[in-house]
């Protein structure tokens, strides 16, 4: 059986710094970054940006959410992108990934986690 995961990249770095999210195509494919952590299979079932600043995660995940669960594609977990990850800690990133865990974590009842692959 296979992990379904839904990834969110940052919106404002998609394409200027990893260019149609090659690196987390990579990264899940070989399992490596943070999806080393899956022992089964991934399957990635959704892919799309956080909602762009400032900080419109929860809603566009609710949508999102809504989408896949309604063509029976629910994620086992989701993966905020490493490029996320990175505005946050050197950027002007209004998320507070620990904070948006915990949020995450309890609407959906599934597993944020924090990063993708370790590709630089």
């Amino acid at each position: 059986m296979k992990k379904k995961i839904a990834i969110f990249y940052c919106k404002r770095i998609k394409d200027h710094t990893c260019i149609a999210c090659a690196k987390c195509y990579k990264g899940a494919a070989m399992k490596a970054g943070e999806f080393a952590r899956h022992d089964e299979d991934i399957e990635i079932v959704g892919m799309t940006d956080c909602g762009d600043c400032p900080g419109l995660f929860m809603p566009r995940s609710k949508m999102v959410m809504d989408m896949l669960d309604g063509m029976d594609r629910k994620p086992d977990a989701i993966h905020l992108g490493t490029c996320v990850k990175l505005a946050c800690e050197h950027g002007e990133c209004p998320l507070k990934p620990d904070e948006l865990k915990l949020k995450v974590e309890a609407k959906f009842n599934i597993p944020l986690i924090i990063g993708t692959h370790d590709y630089t």
